[in-house]
């Protein structure tokens, strides 16, 4: 088995369709099993992520009660594997059957190696865009919240660094990012690994609230301080008093506001309106806010001197657009996750749906997938969501030609891509970066020479 091969499993009984398969797929070392017992037993030597499974396999080769149970098998031992089972002419029926059982895909023979292929490609990327991001979040020794931020991809993992270090501290953080890329998320996080965990985070959006009532909600009010005020009522800055108070879109904030904001950030003490008592507040303030608060800044529309109070730390969220390889992944967590509230059973993304999503610009970022992804769940036939379930039918011609066509090319920035990063999580030791990828450090020196990575 060479650096470059994957182990592809083939269950198949006939030997003269092994034959053929057996060198129809390039970059795969490619492992033939004649029954089930032979097929499990090269499950477990091998770990292979793509299995080739006949439904008709002895004793039982004229019907599909053998390859049924095989499937089964596999995803009991393997559940990450992805099965194609491959199934006689006018046999759509069981297929569809496998495909309800787990199965990721089906193909109906005469075998046309072209499209086998093809599928085979598609299911091996699903397989390790999945598995490198199991590896690289137990890697990092995540726990929560960082759990709940999917990401493989570079200047993710980057920034999920980051906030870890800067979590603990009491700097002021500003979150910048477009909308729906996270904010509020990464300010639970900054939460939740802080020292102030044990206390309640309090969050409020600038831009949801009236002017006119943004004031009273912030600072909060004395009994009879205007019509209406008929009690005592502290703020939402009062209320975050020994934990983290949350500013989102703070770019919306009145100019008249944010003077107030700017000396409560400086004296650390509140007034009430209608009060005339200096409160301590002991809290820790996260702002986030999609604008360009610079540009706002030149037009005279946000404070300089709050500007700076608030940017102590600045931490860019990237676009989902920029995140290599997140967007499978990501959509395969609400996939599963809204199957299940409905009772779909499993569901699975066919070729044009991947290509669809890999294609995509996501303008709307990861809450315009999640949408995206909720709808498809409803609107699916079968057990397998297309590209028009995620109404994305049409950015497929336009967004494929900007995936590589050459599949060793793919194959080679992936694989590239795959140790650039453990080198960074590693810290550049070859060592762990090698036990991260699962090979041993020559193999390692050996892909590093190939594509020029210097230690």
């Amino acid at each position: 088995m060479t650096t470059d091969s994957k182990p592809l499993l083939v269950i198949e009984d006939d030997e003269g369709l092994q034959s053929q398969l057996r060198w129809a797929f390039d970059g795969y070392e490619v492992i033939c099993a004649g029954d089930r017992k032979a097929g499990i037993n090269a499950l477990r030597r091998h770990q292979p992520g793509v299995v080739l499974l006949d439904l008709g396999l002895p004793p039982d080769p004229g019907g599909v009660t053998e390859g049924l149970t095989t499937l089964r098998e596999i995803l009991s031992l393997a559940p990450e594997t992805r099965v194609i089972v491959v199934t006689g002419d006018n046999d759509r029926a069981n297929a569809v059957k496998a495909i309800a059982g787990g199965a990721y895909d089906f193909h109906q023979k005469p075998v046309d190696p072209e499209l086998l292929c093809m599928l085979v490609d598609r299911a091996q990327h699903v397989y390790e865009l999945e598995r490198e991001n199991r590896t690289l979040q137990s890697a990092q020794g995540r726990h929560m919240p960082l759990d709940n931020i999917i990401a493989v991809s570079k200047p993710m993992l980057e920034l999920c660094r980051t906030v870890e270090k800067v979590a603990p501290t009491d700097i002021t953080v500003l979150l910048l990012g477009a909308s729906g890329t996270g904010k509020e998320r990464f300010a639970r996080a900054l939460h939740d690994l802080s020292p102030r965990a044990d206390k309640r985070m309090v969050a409020i959006n600038c831009a949801a609230i009236p002017d006119t009532l943004l004031e009273s909600e912030l600072f909060g009010y004395e009994k009879g301080a205007f019509t209406g005020a008929n009690q005592q009522t502290i703020g939402k800055i009062e209320h975050a008093n020994g934990g983290t108070l949350f500013l989102d879109e703070i770019g919306d904030l009145p100019l008249e506001l944010q003077a107030k904001l700017l000396r409560f950030l400086q004296e650390r003490v509140v007034e009430r309106i209608g009060g005339r008592k200096e409160i301590p507040v002991d809290v820790r303030i996260v702002c986030a806010t999609h604008q360009n608060l610079e540009t706002l800044r030149n037009e005279g529309k946000f404070r300089e001197d709050l500007y700076f109070r608030i940017s102590e730390m600045t931490l860019e969220i990237p676009s989902l657009a920029e995140r290599e390889g997140d967007a499978i992944v990501i959509a395969k967590s609400f996939l599963e996750r809204f199957a299940q509230d409905k009772g779909s059973g499993k569901l699975n993304f066919d070729d044009s749906a991947l290509q669809a999503l890999e294609a995509y610009d996501w303008p709307g970022n990861v809450r315009e997938l999640e949408s995206k992804i909720k709808r498809a769940v409803i609107m699916a036939d079968g057990q397998h969501i297309t590209a028009e379930d995620l109404q994305l039918g049409d950015v497929i011609a336009d967004g494929v030609d900007r995936l590589p066509l050459n599949l060793r090319q793919v194959r080679e920035e992936a694989e590239r891509g795959a140790i650039v990063r453990a080198l960074y999580l590693a810290g550049d030791n070859i060592s762990e970066a090698s036990e991260l990828l699962g090979v041993t450090r020559p193999t390692l020196y050996s892909i590093m020479e190939k594509y020029n990575l210097r230690n």
